[in-house]
C-alpha cells in the first residue's frame, strides 16, 4: 500500500504488454485527441461486435482494463510522465461503464461517446479531486467517474427519447 492514498502499490508489467493496454492496442499513441480516439473506436467496437451487447461480454471486457488499466497506465507514467495522453486504458474503462447495458442502437452509442468526452473533459466533481491518486490509480479513477456520470445521464436519456420520440 503507499503510504499517502491507502492505495496497493501494483507489480510491474512487461513494456509491450503495458503499452498494449494502456494505449488500446495503439490508438493512444495517435499524436492528437488520442484520448477521443480511443473513445470513439471503443464506441464503434461496441456498436459494431454483437456479443458486445450483452452485459457478461460487457463486464469482462470492462474487469480486464480495469485491473490491467491500472498497472498499464502506471508504467506509461513512469516512461512519458505524469498523466501521459498516451494512456488511454482510461478512456476505455469510463466509455464501456458507460455503454453498460443499454440497447446498441446508433444513437444511444453516439449519445454516449459524446456525454461521456463531456464529462471526460468537464470532470465534476469529485472526477477532478481522484487526479491526485497516484499512478495508475489517478488515470483510471476519473475517467471510471466518468464513465458513471455517463451512464446515470444515458439512464435520463434512455427514459426521455420515447417520450419526444427518438
Amino acid at each position: 500500500m503507499t503510504a499517502a492514498s491507502g492505495l496497493p502499490n501494483l507489480p510491474a508489467m512487461p513494456r509491450l504488454f503495458a503499452h498494449a493496454i494502456g494505449t488500446f492496442f495503439g490508438v493512444g499513441h495517435i499524436p492528437v485527441i488520442p484520448a477521443t480516439w480511443t473513445s470513439l473506436a471503443v464506441a464503434i467496437l461496441f456498436y459494431l461486435v454483437s456479443p458486445l451487447h450483452e452485459l457478461v461480454p460487457q463486464l469482462v471486457f470492462l474487469a480486464v482494463f480495469l485491473v490491467l488499466g491500472v498497472p498499464a497506465c502506471g508504467a506509461l507514467e513512469r516512461e512519458y510522465g505524469e498523466d501521459p495522453k498516451q494512456a488511454t486504458a482510461d478512456e476505455v474503462a469510463g466509455m464501456v461503464i458507460g455503454l453498460l447495458a443499454i440497447p446498441m442502437t446508433a444513437l444511444n452509442v453516439l449519445v454516449a461517446f459524446v456525454l461521456f468526452r463531456i464529462f471526460d473533459v468537464v470532470k465534476p466533481p469529485p472526477a477532478r479531486s481522484f487526479e491526485s491518486f497516484p499512478g495508475g490509480w489517478g488515470i483510471m479513477a476519473d475517467d471510471v467517474m466518468a464513465g458513471i456520470y455517463t451512464r446515470l445521464a444515458m439512464a435520463v436519456f434512455l427514459w426521455l427519447a420515447p417520450q419526444v420520440g427518438l
